[in-house]
């Protein structure tokens, strides 16, 4: 990839940093450099994530073509990669829905378990695990429906809940997150090979953990759905009340003998893009990639820290980069009777609350995006900033403080033009953010 040149075309290189940061999170790497030898018996291939299809093919591609090689691997919707000429399919690839699940991902949950039927201790099972992965594999615990599960993940979405919140009370609602998938292989070995999408890099978090165990508790889960004030069915309350619907804890000897390996992470990511900018000269610095918060929040504090570098050259000398990762949240505002929905996600509100932070300031681009090519729901990755955001659209008739009010980042960057779309990118290593200051 030729780097743009930043002075001419700042978005351009904004957007080659973007996709320097994908491409080092594409599994083909990290999966050859932690890949089991074959076992004594066969290999079962288990998966679910947004990146799992690009995951399956590498591993199709790297496994040795004389050695056994089954399973099924689930990921969102249109997120299966074209398959190379010549490559032979042995792992199976579904899709289902994401961020909400559907009656597939439900589907792919149990076909999983019944593959774990009959394993030996010869056996070796490989759970390929990434972002999204918690939606995708649905298999709702006892006394909840599928209609249930739905509502109550919609409800978490919107509550402006952190990643660990909503993914502890995945686990306890269901009947194969939280380590249970893993329980369900014994007594094969497992070996979970995992990109991450979280904060922290905690695989027990990552797509909410189907194989590794989980501390989090029933009555964390319950705290959790009671400070968002979300319902559950009275019997399900009552069961997480009674500990009914605990998960499997460290030390569990169902884990014995198994292994997770971090093959792709945030901060890999944005370490890959700091180095390409440096390779042209430019000083980046990489903030952090465990950034949390509301997103526009997050995106007021990064436009303070810009202006400051831009107005006195501190704390850091221009002109410079600026990247950050992490997981973001939104909080949905509630709406007027009749007045239209918002559209949009974590990036592009991080965009709006950077852009009405900045006012305008001189010198400053900026671009935020998911690394897996999907902002929430709609078909863009993410939006663009740059000095002129606010007077662009100014004089299209647009107010960004009507839709921050609304969560309409998709209406607003869109009119603009400044949406950056680059369709599925096949992993998923969560939020990417690179400000360029001149």
């Amino acid at each position: 990839m030729t780097m743009p040149d930043p002075r001419q075309n700042p978005t351009a290189f904004l957007r080659h940093l973007y996709d320097v940061a994908v491409q080092r999170a594409q599994p083909l790497q990290g999966l050859k450099e932690h890949l089991p030898a074959p076992p004594k018996g066969r290999t079962l291939v288990l998966g679910a994530g947004k990146a799992g299809g690009s995951m399956a093919q590498a591993l199709d591609a790297l496994w040795p073509a004389d050695a056994p090689l089954s399973g099924l691997v689930v990921t969102r919707y249109d997120h299966i990669p074209p398959r190379p000429a010549g490559l032979k399919q042995r792992i199976e690839v579904v899709e289902a829905a994401h961020p909400v699940p559907d009656a597939a991902g439900l589907q792919a949950a149990e076909r999983m378990l019944a593959l774990t039927q009959g394993l030996t201790a010869d056996d070796l099972v490989i759970c390929l695990i990434s972002g999204g992965g918690s939606a995708l594999l649905t298999l709702p615990a006892d006394g909840l429906t599928l209609a249930e599960k739905q509502r109550i993940n919609k409800e978490l979405l919107a509550s402006g809940a952190a990643i660990g919140e909503m993914n502890c009370v995945r686990k306890h609602l269901s009947r194969i997150k939280g380590g249970r998938l893993a329980a369900a292989c014994a007594p094969a070995r497992v070996v979970t090979l995992t990109i991450s999408d979280v904060p922290g890099d905690d695989p027990s978090i990552i797509a909410s953990g189907p194989t590794v165990p989980d501390a989090s508790t029933c009555a964390d889960a319950l705290a959790i759905l009671d400070r968002y004030r979300i319902t559950v069915p009275p019997a399900v309350r009552a069961a997480l009340e009674a500990g009914l619907l605990e998960t499997p804890k460290p030390g569990d000897a169902v884990f014995a003998g198994h292994a997770v390996h971090l093959i792709a992470t945030p901060q890999q990511s944005l370490e890959a893009a700091a180095q390409a900018a440096r390779a042209a000269g430019w000083a980046a610095h990489i903030l952090s990639d465990e950034i949390e918060g509301e997103s526009r929040e997050v995106g007021k504090v990064h436009a303070a820290l810009a202006r400051a570098v831009a107005q006195r050259g501190a704390p850091f000398a221009r002109p410079c980069v600026l990247l950050s990762g992490g997981e973001t949240t939104v909080t949905v505002r509630p709406r007027p009777e009749g007045a239209p929905k918002g559209r949009g996600g974590r990036a592009g509100e991080f965009c709006m609350g950077l852009a009405q932070a900045l006012q305008g300031q001189s010198g400053v681009w900026a671009l935020a995006a998911d690394t897996d090519g999907i902002d929430g729901v709609e078909d863009n990755a993410g939006a663009i900033v740059t000095p002129d955001t606010l007077a662009r659209g100014r004089a299209l008739g647009l107010r960004l403080d009507d839709h921050l009010d609304r969560n309409d980042a998709y209406g607003y960057f869109s009119a603009l033009g400044d949406l950056v779309v680059t369709g599925p990118t096949h992993t998923n290593v969560n939020d990417f953010r690179v400000l360029l200051i001149l």
